[in-house]
């Protein structure tokens, strides 16, 4: 199993080392289609860009590869020419292919992300001012988004950070004001700068989002709830599979960097409750991992997409080393045979955004895009890796 991640790893890499970067524009291309031709003249998202900076950074790091440098620099130097926001601080949402930015609203989750990839760029290459930008955005985040008298972090803004009507993070998305996504993208985004700032507030945070997990989002069928309003009213039926499992372990990994015994305990618990009932309920033997269930109507959306397929690998791997029940690591291997034989494009490189139940690639979805970029499976490969070389050592 090791060879095959870590060859996969080493695919994903030059996938987007030869695949992403506009030669003409500069940063990286905005979109490739299904059969990996690349869509003229596409805007740029920030989403992609700063997860692309957080994947050379963390494969960088994981293979000790100075060459990786390069890319994750022209990341940086890109976000930092053009997402930046120099009158009012924060990320643009969406740019023009030239660099122009025409989405310039300030999603909370957009801030998110950019904290997380200038974490693990910080942790890469030690440019002070990736750490320099990315506690200004904690800072933004604190003083704009958190809702002082409600808990939790708002959705949205408008360019200047004042209110707007319209939260949604994308087409499919309720319109809500409170979202499990966006806190879960805050939590790993204030976990990951955590190991380079130790100011307190950034613990005290994510003390406040672990609590925020347990006592909000997840309810009493093991499932993370959704959407709410701005006074936690709950606004949706819909149970995400791909994100009850990865919150499971990203909330541990929180607890770790507050090192506090009682929440490690809390959160670890949680992840093993989660992930049994995510064994029973999303994933099926040889055939992968399940998209949705709508809890209102019982019908479940039977896609495999790319992404809870790497998470889930992560979620069981952390449910098996807290519980050890050796069905958590029979399910993860069985996921990653799944994801070998059908979810990875053995023609064009990458993994199918999305496959339906007969594992038929849905050619209208981006190889490259908006929300298709290397960080779900990079990461999940690089944990696993890890893990790996831990117990051979």
């Amino acid at each position: 199993m090791f060879k095959t991640l870590e060859d996969e790893l080493q695919n994903i890499t030059e996938y987007w080392k030869n695949n992403a970067v506009d030669e003409q524009y500069g940063g990286f291309i905005g979109r490739r289609d299904h059969s990996n031709q690349v869509i003229p003249e596409a805007s740029k998202g920030v989403i992609l860009n700063t997860r692309i900076l957080w994947s050379f950074s963390a494969v960088g790091m994981y293979k000790n590869d100075s060459s990786l440098r390069t890319y994750a620099e022209r990341s940086f130097h890109y976000l930092e020419k053009y997402f930046r926001d120099q009158a009012f601080g924060g990320v643009f949402w969406e740019l023009g292919y030239k660099g122009n930015p025409f989405h310039k609203r300030k999603q909370v989750y957009a801030q998110a992300f950019t904290i997380y990839g200038l974490s693990r760029f910080y942790l890469y290459t030690g440019k002070v001012e990736a750490l320099s930008w990315a506690k200004e955005l904690f800072e933004m985040l604190e003083e704009h988004a958190y809702d002082s008298e409600a808990d939790g972090y708002l959705e949205a803004f408008a360019e200047d950070w004042s209110p707007i009507e319209d939260m949604r993070l994308s087409k499919k998305d309720m319109n809500s004001s409170k979202t499990m996504n966006t806190h879960l993208h805050i939590l790993e985004a204030y976990t990951e700068l955590s190991k380079v700032w130790k100011d307190p507030r950034v613990l005290q945070a994510l003390r406040k989002l672990i609590h925020l997990f347990h006592t909000k989002f997840l309810n009493e069928d093991n499932h993370y709830e959704l959407f709410f309003d701005t006074k936690w009213n709950l606004q949706s039926s819909t149970v995400s599979f791909g994100h009850d499992i990865e919150a499971a372990w990203l909330l541990v990994e929180a607890a770790k960097a507050i090192n506090e015994p009682a929440m490690l305990r809390k959160t670890s618990e949680a992840c093993v409750t989660v992930a049994k009932c995510f064994l029973q309920k999303a994933y099926i033997p040889k055939k992968g991992v399940l998209n949705e269930l709508d809890r209102r109507t019982g019908v479940i959306d039977e896609d495999r997409h790319w992404w809870p397929q790497a998470e889930a690998m992560v979620g069981l791997l952390y449910a098996y080393e807290i519980d050890k029940d050796a069905r958590f690591e029979n399910a993860l291997k069985d996921i990653w045979e799944f994801i070998l034989k059908h979810q990875i494009d053995k023609d064009n490189g990458e993994w199918f955004f999305r496959i339906d139940k007969n594992m038929n690639p849905y050619k209208e979805e981006d190889k490259l895009g908006m929300w298709k970029c290397p960080y779900h499976n990079s990461r999940a490969l690089i944990v696993l890796l890890e893990h790996y070389k831990k117990q051979t050592e």
